[in-house]
């Protein structure tokens, strides 16, 4: 994934979306509440999309970062377990 900026949007039907700033290619991730969620969180669906949002691109990032380390390793001839 490239390193351009980020940005959580509204779309038109209430879902929200992960997307890059300087693209008009689709949305990364889309986060859609069903009604009974959107009832419960009254008007709290942005903090909770923005949480939700927020943990997945710190877990791809810790992902990324295990990767690269791995390939590491296994260029200089260790085994991770």
């Amino acid at each position: 994934m490239s390193s351009s900026y980020l940005e959580i949007v509204e779309l038109e039907d209430g879902d929200f979306a992960l997307q890059r700033m300087d693209s008009e290619e689709a949305p990364l991730v889309i986060i859609s509440f069903s009604e009974e969620v959107t009832e419960f969180l009254q008007d709290n669906q942005v903090a909770v999309a923005k949480a939700m949002l927020g943990a997945g691109v710190q877990a791809a990032s810790a992902i990324s970062k295990a990767m690269v380390e791995a390939e590491s390793d296994s260029a200089e001839g260790k085994t991770l377990h």
